[in-house]
């Protein structure tokens, strides 16, 4: 099953005091033995760094760390997807022509790539944004 793995959902699964931990974590191991095909967006991996680098975790995340967290955990099982230009102007042209506005461009990249995979779920903790973002997708939008 190809599965598309969100920020939120990448974050939760590499920090273990993360409230979303122990649902995520098993999740990436599905994605690690190779049960479901994982994917993530280029995107995802640059705002799952940021993510990491700025939440006031304790003990804190430094950026090596966020990096080495990256590396090791999720790189070699994930499947990396680009947005292309192309990509890119469509979704925004999307954002705009339905009026949404800040973060929900994110959000829309995500689904955009999942949509690109044809991804047969798709894991986040921003359910309901995601889902009304693409009702279409609605059914294949989930916490992991």
């Amino acid at each position: 099953m190809k599965v598309y793995f969100d920020t939120t959902a990448l974050v939760a699964a590499c920090v273990e005091l993360h409230p979303h931990y122990n649902q995520s974590i098993r999740a990436l191991q599905s994605a690690r033995e190779k049960t479901l095909e994982g994917h993530i967006s280029g995107h995802a991996l640059a705002e799952s760094y940021s993510v990491l680098t700025r939440t006031p975790f304790r003990p804190p995340i430094y950026p090596g760390l966020a990096w080495k967290i990256l590396q090791e955990d999720i790189l070699p099982y994930f499947e990396i997807v680009t947005i292309t230009p192309q990509m890119y102007q469509e979704t925004i042209r999307d954002c705009a022509d339905h009026g949404w506005i800040g973060g929900r461009v994110h959000d829309a990249n995500h689904l955009r790539c999942a949509r690109e995979l044809e991804c047969e779920r798709i894991y986040t903790f921003s359910v309901r944004h995601f889902q009304q973002l693409a009702p279409d997708l609605a059914q294949r939008i989930g916490a992991p």
